[in-house]
């Protein structure tokens, strides 16, 4: 079975203080995780340490950046490069988020250099993907995703490939209280597989983990995570409320 995944994108929310209490409140739960199922914070960088600190004693449970830069090192004041990532020990980023590649104009290429930075220092890639209401609505979200991925992650080997867990964000329903149906998710995620099987074979395709994130909440987790394409999600919002949160961990598929 594949990894089932509760990944909670913080974005930039909370205090340092703030932070510590959901993690407390939320892992003081005590919810024993299955072998295959996971939970993943991805705080701010202030933050890393301290949420390493918190899991540190948790069976399953992770710590990942928010972002990296596509730079091995050099003169990029203010950025964060994956050895800096590597040495403090944290084991999974999220890279091509919706806000990155709108506000911060990330490229398809540029992520796929990241990709390969991330996966020579041993750390997994949270790979999003994802299309805009306007796409969507002229019909073309298949093939708007599908080149995403050609052009970020076909020049992974298939062994690298296995290495990435891929997060789809139809962005219409990010913050805005909109939710693709689990219909909807479960067609695009079946589609991604597909691409994947085409370029990697449907053994590798099936071992990959496809979260969805667009406003996954304790009222939709049980539902969206029932279809079968569908491992977990990349929760946003709902991240923030530790009773939330515990819910969609509860949800993962056993």
């Amino acid at each position: 079975m594949r990894k089932q995944i509760a990944a909670a994108n913080w974005k930039m929310n909370l205090t340092y203080q703030q932070g510590e209490k959901l993690l407390d409140e939320i892992l003081h739960e005590k919810h024993a995780l299955g072998a295959q199922q996971q939970v993943i914070f991805a705080v701010p960088y202030p933050y890393l340490i301290m949420a390493k600190s918190e899991v540190a004693n948790e069976q399953n449970y992770f710590v990942a950046a928010q972002n990296c830069h596509h730079k091995k090192s050099g003169a990029y004041t203010g950025e964060i490069a994956v050895d800096m990532l590597k040495s403090i020990g944290i084991p999974y980023c999220v890279i091509g988020h919706s806000e990155r590649r709108e506000y911060f104009n990330e490229s398809n290429q540029e992520l796929a250099a990241k990709l390969d930075l991330l996966l020579e220092q041993e750390i997994q890639p949270i790979f999003c993907c994802g299309e805009p209401l306007s796409v969507r609505e002229a019909g073309n979200q298949n093939e708007f995703v599908e080149i995403q991925l050609k052009e970020s992650l076909f020049h992974l080997s298939a062994t690298q490939l296995t290495k990435v867990v891929i997060a789809y964000e139809p962005i219409w329903a990010i913050g805005t209280g909109k939710t693709a149906s689990s219909a909807q998710a479960q067609e695009m995620h079946a589609f991604i597989r597909s691409v994947l099987s085409k370029q990697y074979g449907a053994e590798v395709a099936d071992s990959v983990s496809i979260l969805y994130g667009g406003s996954v909440k304790a009222a939709n987790a049980d539902e969206l995570f029932s279809q079968p394409d569908v491992d977990g999600g990349l929760v946003g919002g709902a991240s923030l409320q530790s009773a939330e949160f515990i819910a969609i961990i509860k949800a993962l598929k056993k």
